[in-house]
């Protein structure tokens, strides 16, 4: 039987990375459990809501956060607020496949239109690989605000 996955992110700002990661994967926040929102309306606004009246103060409203795949098809994210910085490389990084069935040039010109996009939303570019057939189509390495290093592949 295979098993379901969380993805888990050690964080600073649970919230921020949460809204970041969300603009690249194309995920939503989920709202509270039991709260029915409606079309539109800010998950993390009802958040904000569900918490205050469960009493949590408001400095501890932001340890946690999660997005889902509105589809229901990619794992769930998770991020919990750490105090601790991010020190050395990820042992394990997500690939962000920006360029399915693309190959070449077309293909690196669809990796960097999407570096752009996320350089905007605050990740940084760190590097690029050319494509090295038969082994590698190319990938641009980048890291989100956080320092967690990813690839758009």
């Amino acid at each position: 039987m295979s098993r379901h996955i969380q993805v888990t992110f050690d964080v600073h700002d649970p919230r921020a990375l949460s809204s970041f990661w969300a603009e690249v994967l194309g995920y939503v926040h989920p709202g509270p459990p039991g709260v029915d929102l409606p079309a539109g309306a800010d998950p993390l606004a009802a958040w904000d809501e569900f918490l205050a009246r469960l009493g949590v103060p408001g400095d501890q409203r932001n340890t946690r956060s999660a997005i889902e795949d509105p589809d229901g098809h990619g794992p769930r994210v998770f991020f919990q607020q750490v105090p601790e910085d991010k020190v050395v490389k990820n042992r394990v990084h997500l690939d962000v496949r920006a360029a399915p069935g693309l190959q070449g040039d077309e293909r690196m010109a669809a990796l960097e239109a999407e570096c752009d996009r996320l350089v905007a939303l605050g990740a940084k570019r760190l590097h690029r690989d050319e494509p090295a057939p038969p082994m590698s189509q190319g990938f641009i390495v980048m890291a989100d605000p956080e320092g967690n290093e990813f690839c758009l592949d």
